[in-house]
């Protein structure tokens, strides 16, 4: 492929469609999370939860849902970074070989700046 070939306009709207619904999902995972971060905060704040077994299960929740939001978190950058190179019209151009990322790896992964092929490689 050329190495200026690019997707074209209604194909960019059909990407930016689907990271549009995968964003919204990805904040409401957000916002239960965080609730979620939140309850298990404010139980470790109460006093009737002072069992050493207890504290550990919070701990242990709360260290999955941290780990948890964080993953969802950057998957939201990754996300909004997707929309920026659909406005900068650079979207689904490998950013190891330059070649257009095929549309069923976009589709599967619209975050993605590597081709397959790019993929293996590393």
């Amino acid at each position: 492929m050329a190495e200026n070939a690019r997707y074209s306009d209604q194909e960019l709207k059909e990407f930016k469609e689907i990271i549009l619904k995968k964003i919204e999902n990805v904040e409401e995972d957000l916002m239960y999370l965080q609730d979620q971060l939140t309850d298990i905060n404010e139980s470790s704040l109460d006093s009737r939860r002072a069992d050493w077994v207890d504290d550990s299960s919070l701990n242990a929740d709360k260290d999955r849902l941290s780990n948890m939001f964080n993953r969802q978190r950057q998957f939201h950058q990754n996300l909004k970074g997707a929309l920026l190179r659909i406005e900068n019209k650079t979207y689904g151009v490998c950013s190891v070989t330059g070649k257009l990322i095929d549309k069923r790896r976009l589709k599967a992964v619209p975050h993605t700046t590597k081709s397959v092929e790019a993929k293996n490689m590393s």
